[in-house]
């Protein structure tokens, strides 16, 4: 209650300095004019990407196409930070403020489409970009170069830095480059994501952990005498009964998912190691928290009842956003300038054949603008690492059409919007939305003031531990 009254008072308050922010300068207008300068390069680079279709901490061709791009813009580009190869900052200007912009690029495994309307892999058994990075990564840098421009122009003050994330979708990158500082001192960072519809985004998301719990045993001839092992698969078969009990007595904002990717080799002899890998979610940290440990007890006593022994290991995890309403209305004052995002007849019907194959009532593509909701309710579902940036610097987000209405997301439908000029349209109208809002954050300090006043409250007595074990990142060797 405290928390909501505050950012309410907060935001009503401020009006008057929100409505200066949405002033439309002629900064603002360079800075959207940059993008269209810019969208020759940039289609080509988010093809590239969504060519590439590199999965976590494997963006090597990725990560560089985007870097490349930020050097040969004048920003000083430090590669390969927070010990991940595949990661990067690039800076420009000096002094404060200080504003962030993120940009992904990982692929999602087996999802591999050509840009056509029937599903058929570009490559066969590939990864494709299911959730859009390859436009993602591409608008952000885009809308980091305009502000550049601006500051070497003498027209902006202050420092602009974009961030490379690798690994979104699987360990989290953002949550090693938070430990290793690199965001100590952002005045505000942004960040958009590829969507179903405009807005400036206000709901929050999914707090998640993700963890693997391995049983070992004791291998025996399963004939010619059982009684002498004790099978690690047994302990993995009542750790997921027990998971399933489970669900009957957690909240209905609940979510568990896994899969066994290690059960024995052979039905004729009994496993000694089996191992099983596990998503919890809910709608805040706090009850990921509990999963967790109830987790815990388990696989205990799965490894108690079966004679065996269990290890129980946390991989990673994100916070649930925190959203900002004072930033939200800046985003929304800029996209409501933008205007709606048009599409010609035929990026329509592409569209509605989409939908029509995935079973979706065949809409089209939502190019208008979502009214400001400040009351979203429970997240959709889903997780982000953004969200863990989040807790950590006062973050603004938006979503940009991208994709079909409601047709299935992380599959073959949203990658092959994102190879044709669907996916580019949204792009560039994301890249145009994130350059204006960072144009007001950099010319209107009271705008600033009161995202970062709504930060404080939000997060006061609060300490960040992130879902990481010790030591550097789980960098694939092959």
């Amino acid at each position: 209650m405290k928390r909501t009254v505050g950012i309410l008072c907060t935001f009503l308050c401020l009006a008057s300095a929100m409505a200066l922010a949405g002033e439309v300068t002629p900064v603002k207008q360079a800075a959207v004019a940059s993008i269209d300068r810019q969208q020759p390069e940039l289609v080509k680079m988010a093809d590239q990407i969504w060519a590439f279709a590199e999965t976590a901490l494997r963006e090597t061709q990725s990560a560089a196409v985007l870097a490349d791009y930020a050097e040969a813009q004048g920003f000083d580009v430090e590669r390969g930070v927070a010990e991940m190869p595949t990661a990067f900052i690039a800076t420009y200007g000096k002094g404060k403020p200080v504003i962030g912009i993120m940009g992904e690029y990982d692929a999602l495994p087996g999802i591999s489409q050509k840009p056509q309307t029937t599903q058929e892999a570009f490559e066969e058994g590939a990864p494709g970009h299911g959730c859009g990075h390859n436009l993602f990564g591409t608008a952000s840098l885009a809308a980091a170069v305009a502000i550049k421009d601006l500051i070497a122009a003498g027209d902006l003050d202050g420092t602009i830095r974009f961030y490379g994330t690798p690994a979104e979708e699987a360990i989290g990158g953002k949550l090693y480059m938070i430990r290793a500082g690199l965001f100590d001192d952002v005045d505000v960072a942004l960040a958009w994501h590829p969507g179903d519809e405009i807005s400036a985004d206000t709901d929050s998301s999914q707090a998640l952990v993700d963890f693997v719990v391995e049983f070992r045993g004791k291998t025996a001839h399963a004939a010619a005498d059982p009684w002498n092992g004790r099978s690690a698969l047994d302990g993995v078969e009542i750790f997921t009964h027990a998971i399933n009990l489970m669900r009957e007595h957690v909240r209905p904002t609940v979510r568990l998912h896994y899969v066994v990717t290690d059960g024995g080799n052979v039905p004729n002899v009994v496993p000694d190691y089996a191992k099983v890998w596990c998503w919890a979610r809910d709608t805040e940290h706090t009850g990921v928290d509990d999963l967790l440990e109830r987790a815990r007890a388990i696989a205990e006593g799965a490894a108690l009842a079966t004679g065996t022994e269990s290890t129980f290991r946390v991989q990673s995890g994100d916070y649930e956003m925190l959203p900002n309403l004072a930033g939200a209305k800046v985003i929304h004052d800029n996209l409501t300038w933008l205007g709606p995002l048009e599409f010609t007849e035929s990026e329509q019907e592409f569209a509605r054949e989409i939908q029509r194959v995935t079973g979706v009532e065949p809409e089209g593509l939502k190019g208008e603008i979502k009214p400001l909701d400040l009351n979203p309710g429970p997240p959709k579902g889903g997780s982000t690492d953004v969200a863990d940036v989040s807790w950590n610097v006062p973050t603004l987000h938006l979503s940009v059409t991208t994709a079909a209405f409601e047709a299935p997301w992380h599959a073959w439908p949203v990658v092959a919007a994102g190879g044709m000029s669907i996916g580019h349209k949204g792009m560039n109208y994301a890249a145009k939305a994130l350059a204006a809002t960072m144009v007001d954050l950099y010319e209107n300090p009271e705008a600033r003031a009161a995202i970062q006043k709504e930060f404080e409250e939000s997060t006061e007595g609060f300490d960040y531990k992130p879902y990481i074990p010790e030591g550097p990142p789980p960098v694939p060797t092959d």
